[in-house]
């Protein structure tokens, strides 16, 4: 019977004292039954957790591990989830440095996407149960940490095959990545898509999604395994974007030499000016990332009546959109996300933030980087 009690209430948050025979939601961080005790000691939390902490704007050297109180569900909303690993995006570099539009105040700690297990609910919680493996994203506090707290709205469920690591690398990439091609980009069933930088976190998720809705996709990564990666996951034509020319290759490959209709482009101060020369009539170049200015010829804007847009984070409803589309592709298995063969832990956070824009060892080239927490 105690065995068969444990299993009952991890698995379904259970209670004896219902009766009446309806399910019971998530267990309540702060409520009050028969088995308060017993389950503090099946879901222990600690007090304080090993935490990544930002003091002050900088290098990767601001970023240093320190023990902190574990958060807790303060709100009826609020899930508290074990983090397994963390995912480790562009964007924290940024906004690490102080200089980029979202500018959190110090002391914070960095993250957006986690994998992991929750471990406490508010009492509003209906939607996820204790022990559920789930991912987060957009997190009320940050994912480089044991620990992370986030509103219900912000976690989603994950589906058997894919691991906690692999949730890591889902929220701020697939959700980027869709918006890029579906929302500002307006890609169809057939439309010719590059992706231009295809190997990394955004671009492997662009890649499985556009395949996904029938695009005709062409890729591009520097190594011989990132463009054999790309052709496993659909890619119709793949190129080398580090070879001289190449993107002549790229205008050649599209029917008539037309072009291709959409580019999602995640180095735009290095690609933009030459992306203009290879976009069909009508085509859009979506700017996923740039690290500097650039020149582009207007005119090559002018005769194609192409467009150029960027792509940031959308409104609460397409983002609701992204990840029911996201999330349905996770549980059929035409999405399935890849996570780089080098791997962090908190302790080497300063590497990660280093090589996710650097890129130079081969371990960093291929899939998302996450850290195991």
């Amino acid at each position: 019977m105690h065995i068969l009690l444990i299993f009952l209430i991890a698995l379904f948050g259970w209670c004896p004292e219902n009766t009446a025979g309806r399910e019971r939601g998530p267990i309540d961080c702060k409520e009050q039954f028969e088995l308060e005790e017993f389950l503090t000691q099946t879901m222990e939390v600690p007090a304080s957790m090993r935490a990544v902490r930002v003091h002050k704007w900088g290098g990767p050297e601001v970023l240093q591990v320190v023990d902190v109180p574990v958060p807790k569900c303060e709100n009826g909303e609020d899930v508290l989830v074990k983090i397994e690993y963390a995912g480790i995006n562009p964007v924290d570099t940024y906004i690490r440095t102080g200089t980029y539009a979202i500018k959190p105040t110090l002391p914070y700690t960095p993250g957006s996407d986690g994998g992991g297990v929750v471990v406490a609910t508010g009492a509003n919680v209906s939607t996820f149960r204790l022990g559920q493996r789930v991912y987060v994203t957009g997190p009320s506090t940050g994912t480089y940490a044991q620990y992370a707290l986030a509103h219900q709205s912000m976690l989603h469920p994950l589906p058997e095959g894919i691991s906690t690591a692999q949730g890591a690398a889902i929220g701020i990439a697939y959700r980027t990545a869709y918006r890029a091609l579906f929302i500002r980009g307006g890609v169809k069933p057939g439309s010719i898509v590059l992706v231009h930088g295809a190997s990394g976190g955004v671009g492997i998720a662009a890649v499985q999604l556009a395949v996904a809705a029938g695009a005709i996709v062409y890729g591009t990564a520097s190594s011989s395994d990132g463009r054999a990666m790309l052709q496993e996951n659909g890619c119709a034509h793949v190129f080398d974007h580090s070879k001289d020319g190449y993107m002549s290759e790229v205008l050649h490959a599209t029917p008539d030499h037309r072009g291709v209709d959409v580019i999602v482009e995640m180095l735009a101060n290095h690609n933009l000016g030459h992306d203009l020369k290879v976009l069909a009539r009508g085509g859009t170049v979506a700017v996923v990332g740039s690290r500097g200015t650039v020149e582009v010829n207007p005119r090559d804007l002018m005769v194609r009546e192409a467009a150029i847009v960027g792509v940031m984070g959308g409104t609460p409803a397409e983002i609701a959109e992204g990840f029911a589309a996201i999330n349905a592709g996770l549980h059929s298995g035409t999405l399935h996300p890849i996570v780089a063969s080098k791997q962090y832990s908190l302790d080497t956070i300063q590497t990660a933030h280093h090589d996710v824009i650097a890129r130079e060892d081969p371990g960093t080239r291929m899939g998302k980087l996450v850290a195991h927490i």
